[in-house]
């Protein structure tokens, strides 16, 4: 996959073009779960929505899980691939946008359970599912903003999403770039969580301090790390 230098950001991998107009429709499929009606918020065609991610998962490998009808009614989610791309799209925006830093968020915890490499770090925000170490349970958890994604309070339940970190939170501040925002939000601990997202999202989900947002993050993407790590000689 090849980064373009152009002025506007892009990815592309055999000889096709992932843009922000494909990261547009992707954050509307994901907030409003379903193609039909993201292609109706972006004023686009059904049919022509359909063929552009048709186009996109022969050069980027599948992006969205269709969903028939039936007695729970039929829609789309992002595969995990599609935030990865995501993702990625974001570093490459941050790049040109000023906000060259991806910061982390850092929570202090102790590891509760593990299962194999992952496992649950207590902290003052509540529990989080990461990647953990074996050699001790007190930990920092780092969560990168590139890989937190918004969605409208309340209005994503588990089973429509992979990440198994969620938490409600209240925007606090919002610094905008050209393209792209920080999200300050509070998720009630002593540190807040930064979201790093496009300002497509920002409009879509029309964000303003003192808003109520579902924030989430994959524990695959969460790494938790020693506070002390084991001197060694």
């Amino acid at each position: 996959m090849e980064l373009d230098a152009d002025f506007d950001a892009k990815l592309d991998k055999s000889g096709v073009r992932f843009t922000e107009r494909d990261v547009e429709l992707l954050e509307a499929i994901r907030e409003h779960g379903s193609l039909n009606k993201a292609a109706t918020e972006l004023e686009l065609s059904y049919s022509r929505s359909q063929q552009r991610i048709v186009e996109l998962e022969d050069s980027f490998g599948q992006l969205v899980e269709r969903q028939r009808g039936g007695s729970g009614g039929g829609g789309s989610t992002l595969t995990e691939n599609s935030e990865q791309l995501l993702g990625e799209f974001a570093r490459l925006e941050a790049e040109f946008t000023g906000l060259t830093e991806v910061e982390e968020t850092v929570f202090r915890g102790n590891v509760i359970y593990r299962d194999g490499e992952l496992g649950t770090v207590e902290t003052d925000a509540g529990d989080i599912r990461a990647i953990v170490p074996s050699v001790t349970d007190e930990v920092r958890v780092a969560v990168r903003s590139d890989a937190v994604t918004l969605h409208a309070a309340n209005s994503v339940p588990e089973t429509k999403t992979s990440a198994r970190n969620q938490f409600q939170s209240t925007v606090t501040d919002i610094v905008d770039g050209d393209r792209l925002a920080q999200v300050m939000l509070d998720i009630d601990a002593d540190t807040e969580l930064i979201a790093l997202v496009t300002q497509t999202s920002v409009k879509t989900l029309e964000l303003t301090p003192g808003d109520a947002v579902l924030a989430t993050f994959k524990t695959a993407g969460t790494r938790a790390y020693p506070v002390n790590p084991p001197y060694s000689e």
